[in-house]
């Protein structure tokens, strides 16, 4: 068989896998289920970027707007204080001051200054309006942008936790014995929500600030290149650190959501087993545990937390320096002419979108460390390999007349070197009822596991009706055999629920003659609500005994051909234990039946017992054959009717059975 088991640290808790970016990779396939609907947040996040880009040219025109009306006030004033004569002569100084021709007339130049006062209102509010033209189509298009994202985001991550919860109903036994159920748990609802928040919002500031940054530098250039060369080198050293900083930051991102599962297993453990901690009185010590796992998360939270407090200052210190430098040679060109005032305005704006994305990369780092993290222990669970797998031609099984031959079956469980089954041979036929005894460990639940094909064995071959089970498909062998397992499992639901479990569309009938059958009926209609009544969860508000007998009924409801009972009378009182009897008696005929049991005077009468030990058969017959001729059976007979002989209650039971 395949090891599918989740990787083990020395002390047995699951190591955190790698951040992979396959996995990402992997994660953001599942967009491409939904084809338009995943390009349109970024068709629409490109065209809020344009409008952002716009703004800072129109801050720039109502600048030099401002400053153009102010100057050119200025000379008109300046001109009219001076004398006619004094006019001409400072006349080559104004036309330098107004940066026009040196041969223009004085009047050209009042007309000029004339006029760049009375437009300069006109451009302050044409620009103002592009201004808020531009922002309502940012908001609109940035809130289309958000909300798809968000849809698709939520749509990856319904599509990946249907996916793990059938993978999950799909693998094997043998799989969830090796791992924790709070560790599949965390899979399914924290680690996919980290996905899904790098696809809904990392990947969309990702893009968003590559598509920032490009149209930047390009406006930057165009706008002034000598100004743009100055802030160039500053990019790579930005990149630099965010490449150290991811590579950093994955392992230990991995590391939290391998904390918070052991977390997540301590919390669903001892909730599971609340009343075993308070019989035991161990809620001080199951408090310091959980305790102990808390401190381990918080203090693998706080790395990452130092990490980056580490980090955000040293990207604003790198653009501050890239502001300083544009600062400085911005001004050297304002001073020497070669650029005015809104201009430069216009390049320390287009500098903070260039820095601002930057900086955002921070945060994009670490939902990309999170997401890479949770990726790869989503698909480690969708990459497992079932260890009972149907082959592809695989058919479906015909209804059986119920014989079953096990042939030279060896088996051992995953991470066992004892075998549990050794060379185990042994057929019954349709109709027959085999009892399998023996010490706790002997083999027999692993016989049971084995017929619906729970688990492969190792060598040899399970057969009914001839056919070997690994030939047929999974549902057309399980649906005809009847299961009623020593540890009863019942679901949050009713009563009628639970018995129908097996065949949802069964009427009313069907489920009251099932119940009756198992001896259920009477403590049912007992209930207020009857066949309505909630069972709670796991069935917490009926007996032990009560719930043996719904299994029971939920089992019989099937009429399976083949009938599996797994101790089924071990939680019932001697009482019950007579009446459930006497309907299996009636209900085994004409089934093939395969009963374990603890007790000989529940299998006396079976068609064939086999006595199991250590993994061995190594007695079989009817009860006077094994009496007379197998001494671990006598042995077995023999302790028991010592046992029955101090029970007063034995005689009636005796009696009864007669």
């Amino acid at each position: 068989m395949q090891n599918t088991q989740l990787p083990r640290s020395r002390r047995g808790r699951p190591d955190a896998p790698p951040a992979d970016p396959k996995a990402i990779r992997r994660s953001l396939a599942y967009l491409q289920r939904y084809r338009l609907q995943a390009a349109l947040p970024y068709l629409f996040l490109i065209i809020a970027t344009l409008a952002q880009l716009a703004v800072p040219k129109l801050v720039s025109n109502i600048i030099d707007a401002v400053t153009v009306g102010a100057r050119a006030r200025f000379l008109l004033d300046a001109a009219a204080q001076l004398p006619e004569a004094m006019a001409a002569q400072a006349l080559p100084r104004l036309l330098a001051a107004a940066n026009l021709p040196a041969d223009w007339s004085l009047q050209q130049l009042t007309d000029r200054l004339n006029a760049d006062v009375a437009d300069a209102p006109a451009m302050l509010v044409s620009a103002g309006l592009a201004i808020v033209l531009f922002a309502a189509v940012r908001g609109v298009f940035a809130f289309l942008q958000a909300f798809w994202a968000e849809k698709n985001s939520q749509a990856v991550a319904y599509d990946l936790r249907n996916d793990l919860y059938a993978k999950i109903q799909q693998l094997s036994f043998a799989y969830h014995d090796r791992n924790q159920t709070g560790q599949l748990m965390i899979r399914a609802t924290d680690d996919v929500e980290k996905v899904r928040l790098f696809i809904g919002q990392g990947l969309m500031q990702l893009v968003g600030a590559l598509i920032l940054i490009v149209g930047t530098l390009i406006i930057l250039f165009v706008t002034n290149a000598q100004l743009a060369l100055v802030t160039l080198p500053i990019l790579p050293i930005a990149l630099i650190l965010f490449m150290v900083f991811g590579a950093v930051s994955g392992p230990l991102f991995a590391k939290v959501q391998m904390r918070l599962s052991v977390l997540n297993t301590i919390l669903q453990e001892n909730i599971a087993g609340i009343k075993v901690v308070k019989a035991f009185a161990r809620e001080r010590s199951e408090e310091e545990k959980f305790e102990r796992a808390a401190t381990a998360l918080m203090n693998q939270q706080l790395k990452v937390s130092r990490l980056f407090t580490f980090l955000f200052p040293v990207i604003f210190m790198v653009a501050n320096l890239g502001q300083a430098a544009v600062t400085y040679f911005g001004g050297v060109q304002i001073v020497n002419g070669a650029l005015t005032l809104g201009q430069w305005q216009q390049f320390s704006l287009y500098l903070v979108y260039l820095f601002l994305p930057i900086a955002q990369l921070g945060i994009i780092v670490t939902q990309v460390g999170q997401a890479g993290a949770s990726a790869a222990r989503i698909f480690e669970i969708l990459d497992a390999k079932s260890d009972v797998t149907e082959k592809p031609d695989a058919i479906s099984l015909p209804p059986v007349r119920g014989r079953i031959e096990f042939d030279h079956v060896t088996f051992r469980y995953a991470g066992s070197d004892a075998p549990a089954l050794q060379e185990v041979s042994f057929t019954v036929e349709p109709g027959q009822t085999i009892a399998l005894l023996g010490a706790t460990g002997s083999g027999k639940t692993s016989i049971i596991n084995l017929i619906p094909r729970f688990y492969d064995p190792n060598a040899g071959s399970v057969k009914i009706d001839g056919y070997d089970i690994r030939d047929v498909t999974l549902d057309s062998l399980r649906s005809q055999i009847g299961i009623v397992l020593q540890e009863t499992t019942l679901f949050s639901g009713t009563i009628r629920d639970n018995i129908a479990f097996g065949k949802p569309d069964a009427t009313m009938d069907e489920v009251i003659a099932a119940a009756q059958a198992a001896a259920a009926h009477d403590f049912i209609m007992a209930f207020p609500q009857g066949y309505d009544t909630p069972v709670g969860e796991r069935g917490a508000t009926l007996s032990g005994g009560q719930k043996q007998r719904i299994a029971i009924a939920r089992a019989l409801l099937l009429d399976p051909r083949i009938l599996i009972l797994d101790d089924s009378t071990s939680s019932v009182d001697l009482a019950t234990e007579v009446r459930i009897r006497r309907a299996l008696d009636r209900l085994m005929k004409g089934r093939t039946s395969i009963v374990i049991a603890q007790r000989i005077s529940t299998v006396m009468n079976a068609d064939q017992i086999l006595v199991l030990d250590k993994g061995r058969i190594v007695a079989r017959g009817k009860h006077e054959t094994l009496l007379e001729e197998s001494p671990i059976y006598a042995e077995i007979y023999r302790s028991q009717l010592v046992d029955d002989a101090h029970q007063d209650a034995r005689p009636s039971l005796a009696a009864a059975t007669a």
